[in-house]
């Protein structure tokens, strides 16, 4: 499961990532990030935050739970994320400071809740309600308030990602036996397949200034990243290797996309790793290095000001 989450941006001036050395990741982005991911290293799913470099590699959640699919709220306060901390089989969002204290349940339903994607303006959050055969996107006020079902269909809806003016939701659905990418209005309205295509197409997610749409599409074959206009129009593949690449998002000047590959160990089952590349699929360097996986790498809809 993919949706958009995101990073925090402070206020600390970070030197140059080029041609596949460390530190800033180009294109004039003038401050420090904070890359949120779930890591299983320890042998459990938790969340974790490190520099956009890959250095200061931070494990924030520390229980039995099955921590995952983590998202900055756009000012890097706040982290949402999923965990079924209150029984094995149930899964609710949760929220925390973005130092891993104060976490707060914000769904507690019969049904089971994941993927959280906070809007521009931090006041509310998407994401995906599943019951029996039922998959949703619900959208709710960033307290938990106001649960409000979106798609209602009969079809399998994944991975809320919000436009950065957040009039729009693009998702991925199962409908009639085909996986494609989906854009909406934030009401639940206007609802329009961009991709159509026979292959599996998912985990879409919106450029900084809402032009472009970053996803996931195995047409060629084997998982790749692939982007296209936000109209579905102009489908462009950016890599081309044998492993499988997913999760793909842009960073917050849209000069790169972070993503998740097993390109370094591709005969090993965990060895999943995150990536940065440039906006063109050029300059691929890998961030994380360690013997299990690390996922759902993200970057924010917009950049922090000053």
């Amino acid at each position: 499961m993919k949706r958009l989450c995101a990073l925090a941006v402070v206020v600390l001036a970070v030197p140059s990532l080029q041609g596949g050395g460390r530190g800033d990741v180009g294109g004039g982005v003038e401050a420090e990030t904070k890359i949120v991911f779930q890591s299983h290293r320890d042998r459990n799913w938790e969340i974790y935050v490190m520099n956009v470099d890959g250095s200061e590699q931070t494990r924030l959640t520390n229980d039995s739970a099955w921590d995952s699919t983590p998202a900055f709220s756009p000012d890097g306060s706040r982290i949402a994320f999923t965990s079924n901390r209150v029984g094995q089989f149930i899964f609710d969002i949760y929220v925390m400071n973005a130092d891993g204290s104060g976490v707060t349940r914000l769904t507690n339903t019969e049904a089971d809740e994941h993927e959280p994607a906070f809007s521009p303006d931090g006041s509310k959050i998407a994401y995906v309600s599943s019951s029996e055969s039922v998959f949703d996107i619900y959208v709710m006020s960033a307290d938990g308030t106001g649960q409000t079902n979106l798609t209602n269909d009969a079809a399998f809806d994944f991975g809320p990602a919000f436009s950065p003016d957040g009039s729009k939701i693009t998702y991925w659905s199962i409908q009639d036996r085909t996986t494609d990418i989906y854009v909406m209005n934030a009401d639940g309205s206007g609802r329009t397949n961009l991709t159509n295509n026979a292959a599996e197409d998912r985990s879409p997610a919106f450029s900084p200034d809402g032009s472009k749409i970053v996803f996931r599409s195995d047409r060629d074959g084997n998982d790749e990243i692939y982007v296209m206009n936000a109209d579905g129009t102009g489908q462009t593949r950016l890599t081309n290797n044998v492993a499988e690449d997913h999760s793909p998002a842009f960073s917050p000047d849209g000069s790169k996309i972070t993503f998740v590959s097993k390109r370094d160990a591709e005969n090993e089952f965990f060895r999943k790793e995150i990536y940065v590349m440039n906006a063109d699929g050029t300059g691929v360097t890998r961030l994380t290095d360690n013997e299990d996986d690390d996922q759902d790498p993200c970057f924010p809809l917009r950049q922090k000001k000053n």
